[in-house]
């Protein structure tokens, strides 16, 4: 498991750890693990674009803490996205769960995500990587440090810092100029840029 201590501080050097990080889910079809592989970082009240920006609320309330915890929210009707808490307990902050790589036989994976035209399009993107393992707005609140939950995060090997790459977050409207996504170089499993609109905001960790 990722200790916990890790997620406890800046939500910058907190996504790059999380890079090549695994996140495993037990699901109706069977278990399902990917490495990660792009995030991107969200603050508090110095990050307009958080959902924590303007305070704390039933909604964003496991952004403030303590660290290691699953954030979801819902998005246009439509998807779910998932973030892991960070920063010491009452300072909000959150990475989002962009994208990642399915580890060992894809073949539940297939099963989950049938319209992926191929592996690299299993979890590539926050509502597709959401959706492959099964997360809803019940599993808001997870602790992702606990063995025993459905959702748990597990160390990897620290990713190399020549193999990380950073740059602005995807469909982020506000603040769009902070290089707070940060990918790992190479991964088919990225997702491309996409310049953010004021609608996009609602999109955010």
């Amino acid at each position: 498991m990722l200790d916990r201590s890790e997620l406890a501080i800046d939500v910058l050097p907190a996504a790059q750890r999380l890079l090549g990080c695994v996140l495993a889910a037990d699901t109706p079809d069977g278990a399902v693990a990917v490495r990660l592989v792009e995030v991107e970082a969200y603050r508090g009240a110095d990050d307009p674009a958080s959902h924590s920006h303007r305070g704390r609320t039933p909604r964003n309330g496991v952004m403030f803490g303590p660290a290691g915890h699953l954030y979801v929210y819902f998005v246009y009707g439509m998807h779910f996205c998932a973030n892991v808490s960070c920063l010491t307990d009452g300072e909000p902050g959150a990475v989002l769960f962009r994208a990642g790589e399915v580890l060992g036989d894809p073949g539940v994976a297939r099963v989950r995500r049938p319209t992926a035209r191929n592996d690299a399009e299993l979890a590539r993107g926050p509502a597709r990587l959401a959706s492959l393992l099964g997360l809803g707005r019940d599993d808001d609140g997870t602790d992702l440090t606990d063995p025993a939950s459905r959702v748990r995060l597990l160390a990897g090997e620290p990713v190399p810092r020549a193999s990380i790459r950073s740059g602005p977050r995807v469909g982020v409207a506000a603040a769009a100029e902070l290089p707070w996504r940060f990918w790992i170089d190479g991964s088919r499993a990225v997702s491309s840029y996409r310049a953010g609109t004021k609608r996009s905001r609602r999109r955010t960790g």
